[in-house]
């Protein structure tokens, strides 16, 4: 089997053994859940992080905000060097700064060092890519498809499959309970990796542009910082408006860097394929989208009826609203490559968009029950798991095999950004909402918010009719 061709030179591929497939093929999955359900540990324990180690709450959101900055920084990274002949040792390697990390969660030491393993654990969630560049590379065509979509779904799921499990052990056994589970489950995935991992296929190499690394993780700390940070906004607009100037200047002065690199960290000409842009601009608005629906269904759950409206359900109990956002959200990604034959991925994208909107559209109108929030959640997951199913498709139809994971990294990276995004915009608006001397926001924030949620997924719609459109006119001349 012949690789797609690096530098004039045809690259030998290696597929696996049908026997070898079938172990290849969990292993990947789990991998991609673990390090996923593992960096959305922090969601569930902020309060207990804030209780237990006597910080403030923006102190405690920090084991959340350093593990999607430590993923966003380190998923191009690893996504570069997972293009080259050593990616399963960089597999190896991310799984035991990982399991370092856990570790570190689990020691009774201090708040810093919490902080740090989060960053460590964070680190994770530059695999994914790399899980999809195995795919790519060791199974069928056919095969490879389908186990590429379903990484990308569990991907975003393992945050409905980590929330309630840290809760529970949270509330049994404490903090250190909780992450204790991560610390399992990732040196389970290392052991996992170590036993299944392939070699790359031979005639590549990968040398990690460090100047546009070091710029890219700089804009990245900006702006998720700018992200977490919901006072500096309300507060301080033009301190905030200069740092997010700031961070554009940064963004434009990495791509510059990446256009004159002989060895960039992300192929720039490539992402400016407008396959590729377009894909890469419905990931940003939808992820700003999707993410804000998630933030608002669990906020509102865990509001006290006091506040007059909510359920003042336990952080346990309110996890327990993310299983329909899960289970659907699986099913549509099992779905989705059986439709994909009949429908291009474009389409299942704007499809999947607008089964988001109707998530907040189900939201706005109808949330004083409980089963509402669950139907709402539901339908939420299944949008999500169609849209992630499908994005793969859409960007790796012209990308070269050896390209796969710096181009899908590049896509994770985005996608980091407009979760982190979605969530400040949910905590703007609802701050925004809050009338003086009130703890809780309106209940008319939340439908505010929804409608903005609406909005973001329309701009998502078009832009994957956009897509579908352009695929047709390149089809058919």
């Amino acid at each position: 089997m012949t690789g797609q061709p690096v530098g004039g030179v045809a690259v030998k591929a290696f597929p696996v053994a049908r026997s070898e497939a079938r172990l290849l093929v969990p292993a990947l999955v789990f991998i991609a859940l673990v390090v996923a359900a593992v960096a959305s540990l922090g969601t569930p324990l902020i309060t207990s992080v804030a209780t237990s180690f006597h910080v403030s709450l923006g102190s405690a959101q920090w084991t959340l905000t350093v593990a999607l900055l430590s993923g966003a920084v380190a998923t191009p990274v690893l996504g570069r060097l997972g293009a080259g002949r050593h990616r399963r040792a960089t597999i190896l390697a991310t799984l035991a700064v990982v399991v370092a990390g856990s570790a570190l969660t689990v020691l009774p030491l201090p708040f810093a060092w919490l902080l740090a393993g989060r960053a460590a654990q964070g680190v994770g969630l530059g695999l994914t890519a790399l899980m999809m560049g195995v795919a790519r590379d060791h199974l069928p065509e056919e095969r490879s498809a389908a186990v590429i979509a379903l990484i990308s779904v569990v991907s975003i799921i393992g945050a409905g499959v980590g929330y309630p499990l840290a809760a529970l052990l949270a509330e049994l056994g404490g903090v250190r309970a909780a992450y204790g589970l991560g610390l399992v489950v990732t040196a389970a995935a290392l052991l996992t990796a170590w036993r299944s991992m392939p070699e790359a296929p031979e005639g590549r190499s990968a040398h990690v542009d460090v100047a546009g690394a070091v710029v890219l993780a700089a804009a990245l700390l900006l702006v998720l910082f700018l992200a977490g940070e919901r006072n500096l906004w309300s507060r301080h607009l033009a301190v905030a408006a200069g740092l997010a100037v700031v961070a554009v200047v940064l963004l434009c002065v990495w791509a510059v860097i990446e256009l004159r690199s002989t060895t960039p960290l992300v192929d720039v000409r490539a992402v400016r394929h407008p396959a590729v842009a377009g894909a890469n601009l419905a990931m940003f608005v939808g992820g700003i989208g999707m993410y804000l629906l998630l933030t608002l269904i669990t906020r509102y759950a865990q509001t006290p009826h006091g506040a007059g409206y909510g359920f003042g359900l336990t952080t346990f109990v309110a996890g327990l609203v993310l299983i329909p956002f899960s289970v659907l959200g699986f099913v549509a990604g099992k779905l989705t490559p059986r439709v994909r034959t009949r429908i291009a991925d474009p389409l299942v994208l704007a499809g999947s968009a607008v089964v988001v909107g109707g998530g907040f559209a189900l939201f706005a109108a109808a949330r004083s029950d409980l089963a509402e929030l669950f139907a709402a959640m539901g339908v939420l997951g299944f949008g999500v798991g169609g849209f992630s199913a499908a994005m793969p498709g859409v960007i790796l139809a012209v990308t070269p095999k050896s390209e796969t994971s710096s181009a899908m990294s590049f896509n994770y990276v985005v996608r980091s950004v407009g979760y982190s995004l979605g969530s400040a915009i949910g905590g703007l608006i609802l701050a925004a909402g809050t009338g003086p001397g009130h703890l809780f926001p309106d209940d008319s924030a939340y439908t505010t918010a929804a409608l903005v949620g609406i909005g973001a997924m329309v701009i998502t719609t078009l832009t994957g009719l956009a897509l579908a459109r352009r695929r047709s006119s390149e089809t058919n001349p």
